[in-house]
């Protein structure tokens, strides 16, 4: 009898982490608000009667919330997970809410309190992404690689989720994103809070089975459907047919959907857990550490040479993407592309989630060819300054929407390969506080390429709009050498993490 209930246990256990990967899925997908501030960002330009240059600093404003992410490390140490995902649902609420109030003339907000509001967008995204984070590590201990690289991907997928929904109710109103913006992240925290006991106190177990690869193949897979469907379909939906958005949404949602079926089905099927296998698992883990995973936090990890090489490989390169996300409404229409916005932020979005996807590909093929993350992190690095190079220098129509493409997908890795890099250079335990101190970086890159290209862009306008090449011709230039710095960056940090990441192979495998 008391096997039975042991059993039982193990099943529930087993449904139960899987829920929390559909969970925080959901989140993830909903909580990627920055990510459309191109669409609405000439509406709050011409509201505010502002520059092009003061745009950007509202821009960076998003960013600068990062500066304030080590908070939501601390307010896990007081508070539980959903308190803290409710916390970020009330800022995004107020800081979205305030500013679409703004653009439909209901109220009036002085320029620098535009900015303080968008600084709390900021900081309720990250508290988003790190109640994900510890929610797939605490899960997985073990297998937190694979969690996180499916979870974050999902993140970059929210653009096109804001895009179809706004087509799907007006598609004519840009400010119809920040209403959005504020909703449906607390709407799907309340959905989240239906399942609260999924949501774990302590770290789970039973996470190294042979089903838990199965699983995540399968989740791989149904996320790679929900790339394809986006990137195909809904992509090349056109902004005034609202018929053909709802269904495209509908397909997305149900696609959104479909992974909490698969994770209760997971419950059927009884993992194989032996006693002797938890005990040799804990002594890997233990041993693996002393080589690879020491915990280091604050303090600490600042002194070191690999945190610093880690910061540049970030700035030079994930920042880079997001920056030019953020100014791919006034680059897509400086060039008088024959795409639309709404297009290229869909491949942007579908790109980008495509290469947070394929992040977790090294633990996949780990059994067969085992390399550094850090050097997966130095080639990911890659396709970044090819595509600001090729966007400089050619002339065709299709440059803007390839580029975008390419440094969506760089960017994408990076991000979603960054939390699993911190966790294993710095510890599991500390990826809360260190992560975050990482992408301070974003809002210091963002203000310093947003403000080059906002200086470049006024240079070449007497009217507020520019047109023509030369909009962006020395900011794609200077952002591609950037990135050929974070890419030595990369390869020193590779360099220097190389043996450790070989004797940590060296140890699992033998």
């Amino acid at each position: 009898m008391k096997g039975g209930n042991s059993g039982r246990e193990i099943m529930l256990g087993n449904s139960r982490k899987w829920i929390i990967v559909v969970v925080t899925i959901w989140l993830q997908a909903f909580t990627g608000t920055n990510f459309d501030f191109s669409q609405y960002s000439s509406a709050m330009k011409s509201a505010l009667n502002i520059s092009q240059m003061q745009l950007n600093y509202l821009a960076t404003a998003n960013d600068m919330g990062k500066l304030f992410g080590w908070s939501s490390g601390f307010a896990l140490i007081y508070f539980p997970l959903p308190a803290v995902m409710f916390i970020a649902a009330a800022m995004g609420f107020v800081s979205y809410g305030l500013q679409w109030l703004l653009l439909q003339g209901f109220i009036h907000l002085p320029y620098f309190l535009v900015f303080v509001v968008s600084v709390l967008g900021g900081v309720s995204i990250c508290w988003f992404n790190t109640v994900c984070f510890v929610l797939c590590i605490r899960s997985f201990p073990v297998k937190r690689a694979l969690a996180l690289s499916l979870t974050v991907s999902f993140n970059g997928v929210s653009g096109a989720l804001y895009t179809l929904a706004a087509n799907s109710i007006d598609p004519s109103s840009p400010t119809l994103y920040l209403l959005l913006n504020a909703l449906l992240p607390l709407l799907v925290s309340f959905a989240a809070a239906l399942l609260a006991p999924v949501m774990p106190h302590s770290p789970a177990h039973h996470d190294h089975s042979n089903s838990d690869s199965i699983m995540f193949l399968v989740l791989n897979f149904l996320a790679t459907l929900t790339g394809l469907y986006l990137l195909l379909f809904a992509s090349h939906a056109s902004a005034g047919d609202v018929a053909s958005n709802r269904l495209f949404l509908g397909g997305a949602i149900f696609l959104l959907v479909l992974p909490l079926f698969v994770a209760y089905a997971s419950s059927w099927s009884r993992p194989t857990v032996h006693d002797d296998d938890l005990e040799l698992h804990k002594e890997l883990i233990i041993s693996c550490k002393r080589m690879l995973e020491e915990e280091q936090c604050g303090g600490a990890v600042l002194g070191r040479l690999d945190f610093w090489l880690y910061y540049v490989t970030y700035i030079c390169g994930g920042t880079i993407g997001l920056v030019y996300s953020n100014n791919l409404g006034q680059i897509a229409e400086s060039v008088g592309t024959s795409c639309d916005i709404s297009t290229l932020v869909m491949v942007y979005a579908s790109f980008s989630f495509f290469g947070r996807l394929l992040s977790g590909l090294p633990d996949y093929i780990g059994s067969k060819l085992y390399f550094a993350r850090t050097g997966w992190l130095c080639i990911a690095l890659i396709p970044t300054p090819v595509a600001f190079t090729f966007m400089a220098l050619s002339q065709t129509p299709l440059a803007l929407p390839i580029g975008t493409a390419l440094i969506a997908f760089s960017s994408g890795f990076i991000f979603a390969a960054a939390v699993s890099v911190t966790s294993e250079l710095f510890g599991p335990n500390s990826v809360a506080v260190n992560h975050n101190l990482l992408i301070t970086n974003i809002p210091i890159g963002s203000l310093l390429y947003g403000f080059l290209s906002a200086l470049l862009y006024d240079a070449n306008t007497n009217s507020g709009v520019c047109i023509g090449r030369q909009c962006y011709f020395w900011t794609f230039v200077c952002w591609a050498c950037t990135a050929v710095l974070g890419l030595l960056s990369s390869l020193l940090l590779f360099f220097r993490t190389k043996h450790a990441y070989q004797l940590h192979d060296g140890f699992v495998r033998g």
